[in-house]
């Protein structure tokens, strides 16, 4: 489903994904020091225990059915320039690299332990750094994502990324952050979030897209109350 709002356009590219179980209660055991493990995104965060991070964050094709939505969003083809900013280990460009070897693939994460722990064919693609200054010409992408990334900033360096974003892709783009939209969904966002920054209400973020002139697709990751 494709809504869009002043030039905003929201999509939801991860609805092909299970629903994933949250043992909140357990994460909320030594909260400050699996907190500051996370946030080295090290071996921890990424395979350690699922307190600290994802919990072995291993490929399983989940990335497939998105990767095809890309290509068909953006319409990727032979030298299309594509950028996944907070790419993790690069699974979604592994899975672009194999439905079409000659997209020009572009990965940027901060994490040194995930570059190393990418797939061979992908991980001299990838980029160490943050996506507060992208360092690529203006409109050189034909596509960007960044999937829950930017919320691990704090705001002004939220809103600078997102200008960043949108001058290298000129609106072809898709944000994901994290959200809540009520007292509930705070509360068990807090107790279970280990990375994030900032975190706004709906309205809140739209109103930060447009401050930073962003034109692209978005959507939000929303813990849901279990009633």
């Amino acid at each position: 489903m494709l809504l869009c709002m002043n030039n905003l356009k929201k999509i939801n590219l991860l609805n092909t994904f299970s629903k994933v179980s949250r043992d909140i209660q357990s994460r909320k055991e030594n909260k400050i020091f699996n907190r500051n493990l996370a946030l080295k995104f090290d071996k921890e965060y990424f395979d350690g225990s699922r307190d600290q991070g994802y919990g072995g964050y291993k490929y399983d094709g989940r990335w497939v059915p998105v990767a095809h939505k890309l290509i068909d969003l953006f319409t990727l083809k032979k030298k299309s320039n594509f950028l996944d900013i907070g790419c993790a280990k690069g699974f979604l460009l592994y899975d672009l690299y194999k439905i079409n070897p000659l997209i020009n693939l572009y990965g940027l994460d901060i994490s040194e332990y995930a570059k190393n722990n990418s797939p061979l064919e992908i991980s001299n693609k990838i980029k160490i750094g943050n996506c507060k200054n992208l360092d690529y010409p203006n409109n050189f992408f034909n596509g960007v994502v960044s999937i829950n990334t930017i919320h691990n900033l704090e705001i002004n360096d939220c809103i600078n990324s997102i200008k960043e974003i949108q001058r290298v892709s000129n609106g072809n783009a898709f944000i994901q952050v994290d959200a809540y939209r009520n007292d509930k969904e705070l509360s068990i966002f807090k107790d279970w979030m280990l990375t994030a920054k900032t975190f706004l209400k709906p309205e809140e973020w739209l109103e930060v897209f447009k401050k930073a002139n962003y034109t692209g697709y978005y959507y939000w990751t929303i813990l849901e109350v279990d009633e």
